[in-house]
């Protein structure tokens, strides 16, 4: 017969509590960090990318005001770059018209004219706020320095602006590729520009970490 001495058992079990207790406890997780996020209309596609970027390891919280966001997404340098820009994409600005519409293609000078207000009357012409990165791309790269015309209708985003294209068959508009949906056709190739991540300062941490992954 088998006999047992006691401080074999307290051994055993004192034994058998660590290896619970170590299995049971698990090494904290580092609470993410929160980065604040501000996305012209135009770069909101790019958000998508950037929440997969960041579900590891970072939170993303949208903000309003730009001047108070650590990245900045938006499509062509802005007239005047104080910080640091990284390049994550690009992106082609497009004239786009209804599928109907009476304006088939153009050339630079014929979409100057159009949007200068000197085409086709029947043709309603769609552009956006003058501060708006997409706006600032056209008029550099089609207007040069001449005016839109003050009849232009204004889009307040690219999703109204294609909305509008796809059910005005006489509507004519500036969009990016990315929102170009629906029954419309390209007119004319305003130009290609860079997606930016824009930084107050050079980036670091996780910051870094993001904008190298949108990279990718």
């Amino acid at each position: 017969m088998e006999v047992r001495h006691p401080r074999n058992d307290i051994l055993i079990f004192l034994l058998s509590a660590f290896l619970l207790i170590s299995c049971s406890t698990s090494t904290p997780l580092a609470t993410p960090q929160v980065v604040t996020v501000y996305s012209t209309s135009a770069a909101q596609p790019w958000l998508t990318p950037l929440y997969v970027c960041a579900e590891s390891f970072a939170v993303i919280s949208r903000v309003d005001d730009s001047s108070s966001a650590d990245i900045v997404l938006r499509l062509g340098e802005p007239k005047v770059l104080t910080s640091s820009a990284y390049q994550i994409d690009s992106e082609d600005i497009l004239i786009v018209a209804h599928r109907q519409s009476p304006v088939q293609n153009l050339t630079l000078e014929g979409a100057r004219a159009l949007f200068a207000g000197q085409g086709d009357p029947s043709v309603q012409v769609w552009v956006y706020a003058l501060d708006e990165d997409v706006q600032e791309v056209f008029d550099q790269s089609v207007m040069a320095g001449r005016i839109v015309t003050s009849s232009a209708h204004v889009a307040v985003t690219p999703q109204q602006m294609s909305d509008t294209l796809v059910n005005e068959s006489s509507a004519i508009g500036i969009l990016p590729r990315h929102w170009k949906v629906g029954d419309t056709r390209e007119v004319f190739m305003v130009a290609t520009v860079p997606v930016l991540a824009v930084t107050n300062s050079e980036p670091q941490g996780v910051i870094k970490e993001l904008i190298a992954c949108l990279q990718k």
